[in-house]
């Protein structure tokens, strides 16, 4: 089934002695005899493959346990699904990364601002291992690469992380950017005056439409606006982002963007909204 399974996928998997390696379990335990098999990433093989799996699994139930770890569930078949105990585990609380992320810095002597730290716990929306490939990737910005046929020097000293180092690695917006579109197009009548400012942010940071429609609607809904127009500005934005999903061209969809935010606006009589 394993030959099988790196077929379908394409996906390099380790085979060397993997029915053969029993664990060492204690006396008495009720471990001891049994195999533990990990398959990580089953929701990227084909159901054919999933098929095999199911076949295997009910053979060797005897004396093996198969561990199927996946990101999306609905990609497992029904039959394998009915055959698992489901753990579901959800993001991390942003208290319990700032603390791993804290001890990192602390150890690594990593040289960050104190409000990069809060940007990267925030961003990483409880993925541990995203605010860690963050952090390593900005530290390793930050040490300045040696010039060519240049003589051997001690290793200079790491530079300090900032908010925006931390924004430009991931490539999100910035919130002071958020907060130029924000303000341009709900204190702006004018559509065109609107489309250049978001366009000109777009290709100066190379920002995407998508992440810009993420950052805007947690700022929209942050402001004190009647009912509708909070519902016509997140329906609007999800509109938006589903066409963008299914191949719809950024340069309309700005447009629509614009439009959502303004029609929203003129529901309460187009008198603008007062920012905090």
């Amino acid at each position: 089934m394993l030959p099988l399974s790196k077929k379908l996928t394409r996906t390099p998997i380790g085979t060397k002695q993997i029915f053969n390696m029993a664990p060492q379990g204690a006396a008495g335990s009720s471990l001891a005899g049994f195999k533990l098999i990990i398959l990580d990433e089953a929701d990227a093989m084909t159901s054919t493959a999933q098929m095999a799996l199911r076949r295997i699994m009910e053979r060797y139930t005897a004396n093996t346990r198969f561990c199927v770890i996946a990101n999306y569930t609905h990609k497992l078949s029904p039959a394998l699904l009915s055959r698992c105990t489901r753990f579901r585990f959800s993001p991390l609380k942003e208290a319990d990364i700032r603390t791993i992320v804290d001890q990192v810095i602390e150890k690594e002597g990593v040289r960050i601002q104190p409000e990069a730290v809060d940007s990267l716990v925030t961003l990483s929306k409880g993925d541990m291992r995203r605010a860690l490939n963050v952090l390593q990737a900005c530290f390793a910005s930050s040490i300045p690469l040696p010039m060519r046929d240049a003589p051997k020097a001690p290793r200079p000293e790491p530079e300090t992380i900032t908010n925006a180092t931390i924004y430009d690695c991931i490539a999100a917006p910035h919130p002071s950017d958020i907060q130029e579109i924000m303000s341009t197009i709900l204190s702006t009548s004018d559509v065109t005056s609107c489309l250049s400012t978001v366009r000109t942010l777009k290709t100066t940071k190379g920002l995407a439409l998508a992440d810009i429609l993420s950052a805007l609607a947690d700022q929209l809904q942050q402001l004190e606006v009647p009912a509708q127009t909070r519902v016509t500005w997140l329906e609007g934005l999800a509109e938006i982002e589903w066409r963008l999903a299914g191949g719809g061209s950024e340069a309309i969809q700005t447009g629509g963007l614009v439009g959502v935010v303004r029609n929203g606006c003129e529901l309460m009589g187009d008198k603008g909204v007062s920012m905090a």
